[in-house]
C-alpha cells in the first residue's frame, strides 16, 4: 500500500481503493512507519484516550487557579449553572462545554494533558470524543477508532502547514483541533469516509483567519474559551456533513487557503501578543499586572 498520505484526495483514494476506513489506513501506516504491529499502535492510542479522560475528571473537580491567577474556575462556574438550568442543547452540549473547559484548565495548572494537536487547543478533541462516547455508549475500540480518525485529519493538514499559532494563527491550532473533532464525531455517528473528511473541512473552512493574540503571551486569554466554542463548532461540521451538505470548495484547496491566510496574516497576530486582544486597553492592563 502507498502510505505517502499528504492530501485528503490521496487519503480518500486509498480508502476507496482498499475498501477501508480512515482509521484502518492510518493505523496500518503508523505500524509500517514505526515497525510495530497494529495492536501496538492501538494500545498507544488507548493510553492517550485514558490521559484525556483523566484530565477531564481532574479538571471537573478542581477550582485551582493557574499560576497567573487569570483562569482556573470557569469549569466550576459552568457546572453550577447546569445544576440550576438545563443546557438548551441537552446533555451532550453540557458535557462538551464542561469537558473542554476542564481539560484546558488542567493544562493551565501544568497538569497532564494530551496536546491534540497543541496544548493551546487540547480541550477540543477530548471533549468531543469523550462526551459522544459516554452518550452513545461506545466501547474502547470505538473510541480508539475515533481518535485515530481525528489524528489522521491533523496529520494530513500538517503536511502543508505547521500547527502553531506562531506560523498560521489560531486557525492552525483550535481550528485544526475543531476539524479533527468533526471527523471523529462523524466517525462515531456512522458517517462514511467522504463525510468524515467533509465534516472536518466544513469546520476548518468556517474558522479561516482566526488570529493568535494571547493576552500577556499566556495560553489563557482567549485560548481557554476558544476551546469551548470550537468544540461545539466541530459538532456543527459533523451534523451538516452527515445531512449530505458538502463544502463547495474541495478539502485540499481549503487547506491551501488556510496556508495562504496564515502567510498573509500580520506577525502581530501570530502569537507575538503585539496585536488584537493582547493590546486592547484591558489586555495591556492584565499584562502589566502579571
Amino acid at each position: 500500500m502507498d502510505f505517502s498520505i499528504n492530501t485528503f484526495e490521496k487519503l480518500l483514494s486509498i480508502c476507496e481503493s482498499e475498501n477501508k476506513k480512515i482509521y484502518e489506513i492510518m493505523q496500518e501506516k503508523e505500524a509500517f512507519d514505526f515497525d510495530i504491529d497494529v495492536e501496538n499502535v492501538r494500545n498507544r492510542v488507548a493510553k492517550n484516550i485514558e490521559a484525556m479522560k483523566s484530565a477531564i475528571k481532574n479538571g471537573m473537580t478542581s477550582k485551582e487557579k493557574s499560576y497567573s491567577g487569570l483562569c482556573g474556575d470557569d469549569c466550576a462556574k459552568l457546572q453550577e449553572r447546569y445544576k440550576k438550568e438545563s443546557p438548551l442543547f441537552g446533555k451532550i452540549y453540557e458535557k462538551i462545554t464542561t469537558y473542554a473547559l476542564a481539560t484546558m484548565e488542567e493544562n493551565l495548572r501544568m497538569n497532564k494533558i494530551v496536546a491534540c494537536p497543541t496544548a493551546g487547543s487540547c480541550g477540543i478533541v477530548p471533549a468531543v470524543i469523550t462526551a459522544l462516547s459516554e452518550e452513545k455508549g461506545l466501547n474502547k475500540e470505538e473510541e480508539i477508532n475515533a481518535l485515530i480518525t481525528a489524528g489522521t485529519v491533523g496529520y494530513v493538514i500538517s503536511a502543508k502547514v505547521a500547527m502553531a499559532g506562531a506560523v498560521a494563527g489560531c486557525q492552525a491550532e483550535c481550528g485544526v483541533a475543531s476539524a479533527m473533532s468533526a471527523a471523529a464525531a462523524a466517525q462515531i455517528l456512522g458517517g462514511n469516509e467522504r463525510q468524515k473528511i467533509n465534516a472536518a473541512i466544513l469546520a476548518l473552512k468556517n474558522i479561516l483567519g482566526l488570529t493568535c493574540d494571547p493576552v500577556g503571551g499566556l495560553v489563557e486569554i482567549p485560548c481557554v474559551k476558544r476551546n469551548v466554542f470550537l468544540a461545539i463548532h466541530a459538532i456543527t461540521g459533523a451534523e451538516l456533513s452527515l445531512a449530505g451538505i458538502e463544502s463547495k470548495i474541495p478539502p485540499d484547496e481549503i487547506v491551501d487557503a488556510m496556508v495562504q491566510t496564515g502567510q498573509l496574516m500580520s506577525p502581530l497576530l501570530k502569537e507575538t501578543s503585539q496585536g488584537g486582544l493582547a493590546i486592547t486597553k484591558n489586555g495591556i492592563l492584565i499584562s502589566s499586572k502579571l
